[in-house]
């Protein structure tokens, strides 16, 4: 009879062994320790019935012995194997275990370290020299959600959900850097009833009122376009890199040409690819509604970015810097136009000014911008020279049929203009120097904040029409 029908034999439910088998069993095992020690042939047909462990090791038929063995020496030495076999696994396991809390450990240290880093900076206003010419801690935070954007979103240039690590990144920091403004509050009267009823008025702290609006909001329009993002994680269409063929050569698709001129000057943007057949109306119409979604968050990141920026006071080193005739800086054929027409029309003089790039349009919008604000200088100017019955409503009738207040207001509708044609326009110089001259930590925060999601807004609609721009030029040659 072979060992394993030995075993099969002890191991049975209906066995019943005599307390003197046991007891020779366990004399036997205690006099003969000679047949506890595995040889290297006894540890290749050992089998490990333990249900901890995932592992068995090969059987050899031919390592058997022909000569009858008792049963419990054929027990021992299973159980001994059991138990080396059983003992090396739990030291692997005792082994992982503790480089996992190793590598937990030092990726720990790691984050702190680096959260020391940037929380020294903060308080260093960014001066590593400690000599407190750093700059003020509204710029730094500003500069810190600018800075974390840039990490990581700008790799980013395809319609693809953001890596995990990055998300994380971005969720974690941002919580850190938004906590700030738990701290800023502003006191509102509340009526508390007493026992009594007595009604007794007490002050109440809050977030103070612009990040009591926006802060929510802006929190919202983020997780939407993290949610814009992770919708495209099973796509019909792929990326190639500009200049060469796709990729996943495998997958048979239209390889865009650059038809336009956005494409040829950012010549680095991947090419977005779609099948040869074009995409399917269901994938289509997906690509339509989440361009619609990230051009609505766009429109109200961009409308709360202006309103921030709109409060935040003008330095005086801008004021200082104003031309002293908002005709020089226009010049004559903008200003004629401006001041003579009875009905002044800003789409129309755009129209034909026929700006020929964002460059251009840039450089008009702080010409436009510095005239209104000469103008409205010389009308505050001319109303302090009156009496104090032109002053005190500045919008009366009298302050309309002035000159530089019309110019100041028609110079505001062309900026308007300018800025409603131009949506990817860059900041003008009056908004970067509020930014840079801010001491408002909460303005700060929220206009970095408005302002990082405009931008991610505007590229995932710049992307998203690259898609269906490329699937349009491939229904047309299919045609």
């Amino acid at each position: 009879m072979d060992n394993s029908s030995n075993f099969d034999e002890v191991s049975d439910p209906g066995y019943q062994p005599s307390p003197s088998s046991l007891d020779r069993n366990d004399q036997s095992a205690v006099e003969t320790p000679g047949y506890s020690t595995m040889s290297g042939d006894s540890f290749m047909f050992g089998r490990t019935y333990s249900e901890t462990s995932a592992f068995s090791d090969p059987i050899d038929d031919n390592s058997y012995s022909s000569e009858p063995s008792p049963s419990h020496l054929s027990v021992t030495k299973s159980g001994a194997q059991h138990q080396a076999i059983l003992g090396r696994l739990e030291m692997k396991r005792q082994k992982q275990v503790a480089d996992d809390k190793l590598d937990d450990q030092e990726s720990a240290r790691l984050e702190l370290e680096l959260m020391k880093e940037r929380f020294s900076k903060l308080l260093l206003g960014e001066d590593m020299s400690g000599s407190g010419k750093g700059v003020c801690t509204a710029v730094t935070i500003s500069n810190s959600v600018t800075n974390l954007y840039a990490t990581v979103f700008g790799q980013s240039l395809r319609l693809e959900p953001l890596k995990p690590e990055k998300k994380l990144m971005w969720k974690r920091e941002m919580d850190c850097l938004l906590s700030i403004c738990d701290y800023i509050v502003e006191f509102i009267p509340k009526t508390q009833i007493l026992r009594d009823g007595t009604a007794l008025e007490v002050m109440e702290s809050r977030p103070r009122s612009d990040i009591y609006i926006n802060l929510p909001a802006l929190r919202k329009l983020d997780a939407m376009l993290m949610e814009v993002l992770d919708s495209f994680q099973d796509a019909e269409f792929w990326y190639a890199e500009q200049g060469s063929m796709s990729s996943n050569s495998t997958r048979s698709g239209s390889f865009r040409r650059v038809i336009t001129q956005r494409k040829e000057e950012k010549w680095w943007v991947p090419v977005p690819c779609v099948p040869s057949n074009g995409l399917s109306e269901e994938s289509r119409k997906h690509l339509r509604h989440k361009r619609d979604c990230a051009y609505q968050i766009h429109k109200a990141s961009m409308a709360i970015n202006s309103s921030i920026l709109a409060e935040m006071e003008i330095p005086d080193t801008y004021i200082a810097s104003l031309p002293k005739s908002g005709r020089a800086s226009l010049g004559d054929t903008i200003y004629r136009n401006m001041y003579t027409a009875d009905k002044f029309s800003p789409g129309n003089l755009l129209d034909c000014l026929n700006l020929a790039s964002e460059h251009e349009a840039l450089e008009l919008a702080d010409r436009v911008e510095a005239s209104m604000y000469t103008w409205r200088r010389k009308a505050c100017l001319s109303h302090s020279k009156s009496s104090w019955n032109m002053v005190k409503d500045l919008m009366s009738d009298n302050d309309r049929t002035d000159k530089n207040h019309i110019l100041a207001e028609r110079a505001e509708t062309l900026l308007f203009c300018l800025k409603q044609r131009y949506p990817e326009l860059s900041q003008t110089s009056l908004d970067t120097c509020k930014i840079q001259y801010n001491q408002d930590v909460g303005q700060a925060i929220l206009e970095s904040y408005s302002r990082v999601l405009e931008g991610l807004a505007f590229n995932i609609v710049a992307w998203i029409e690259d898609v269906l721009c490329e699937d349009k030029l491939v229904r047309s040659q299919e045609q």
